[in-house]
């Protein structure tokens, strides 16, 4: 066998509860510029969903209150509000750059009349700027697939091959899907010059016309692989990782999809193979069981 069995195998088919993938946020960068004003839209389409409404609900309070703020600057600015309170200020401006107008409020002077022009105007854009970010993050295509959380090396037809296991979590399918495999570790060149390299791996099957429920990427560790007489031992201590990347057209929006996972040395499992996901349900039908995806058996 070109590829030895290391170390790295854990007691039973079942892995972590978390995947053992790197991740980019990790990596501390220095030197590098963080223009965050001028990749604003960026930031603010990438944020998560929690983030995103935290900062939109604090932006437009703040507006308001800076508003409110300029009303109460002048006395009387606001016909049959009280004298100042600022909640009526508040709720007034709340009422103009929203373009409410209820009736009850209303500017009573010249200065009144022009600050809520520019509020006005400034409402308007932040509505179009709101409104253009929730469209982008809420459309913008997402593939959906499940990458299994550890990969697995085990004998096919006699040659130890790498497996990666995906499955596709929507009912809609994933057309002329594509799947890659590189591998990449720290290499020293006779020269003493240590370099990080990216190898691909060739598949037994780079693509598939449907990816509909489960798809299994398998790489033949022959003598011409980059993985030839490589152990758990040497994978770790080159920093190697895996990078396996999926593209594809999404069935029911015709958009090009992507979806990628990461694999440290130390999520392959040698000499184990995935679980069967697939059972028969009392002869009714078949049934594919994502609570095993995860899982491994020995091989």
């Amino acid at each position: 066998m070109s590829v030895k069995p290391g170390s790295a195998k854990p007691p039973s088919g079942r892995v972590p509860s978390k995947p053992l993938a790197f991740s980019p946020d990790a990596i501390r960068r220095v030197g590098v510029r963080e223009p965050w004003r001028g990749d604003l839209y960026h930031r603010l389409v990438t944020l998560p969903w929690w983030v995103f409404a935290g900062l939109a609900s604090a932006a437009y309070i703040l507006v308001n209150v800076v508003f409110a703020g300029l009303y109460l600057l002048q006395p009387g600015s606001i016909a049959n509000a009280k004298p100042g309170s600022f909640s009526d200020a508040f709720f007034f401006s709340v009422e103009t750059i929203a373009t409410i107008g209820y009736g009850v409020l209303a500017p009573a002077t010249l200065y009144a009349n022009l600050l809520m022009l520019v509020e006005t105007v400034l409402g308007i854009m932040l509505v179009a700027m709101a409104t253009s970010v929730l469209f982008i993050r809420v459309s913008r295509p997402t593939a959906r697939v499940m990458f299994a959380r550890v990969g697995t090396i085990a004998p096919w037809h006699g040659t130890p091959t790498l497996f990666i296991r995906m499955g596709n979590e929507r009912r809609s399918q994933i057309l002329e899907a594509d799947v890659a495999m590189y591998l990449l570790r720290h290499e020293t060149s006779p020269e003493g010059v240590t370099m990080r390299r990216f190898h691909g791996l060739p598949l037994e099957r780079s693509h598939t016309p449907v990816f509909s429920l489960s798809y299994t990427a398998m790489h033949r560790i022959g003598p011409d692989s980059p993985l030839h007489g490589t152990t758990a031992e040497s994978l770790a201590a080159e920093d190697a990782q895996l990078l396996v990347t999926v593209t594809g057209f999404q069935e029911s929006t015709g958009q090009t999809v992507h979806a990628r996972s990461v694999y440290m040395a130390e999520a392959l499992q040698w000499g184990r193979r995935y679980a069967d996901i697939f059972r028969d349900d009392d002869g009714s039908g078949r049934i594919l069981d994502y609570r095993r995806f995860h899982d491994t058996e020995a091989a």
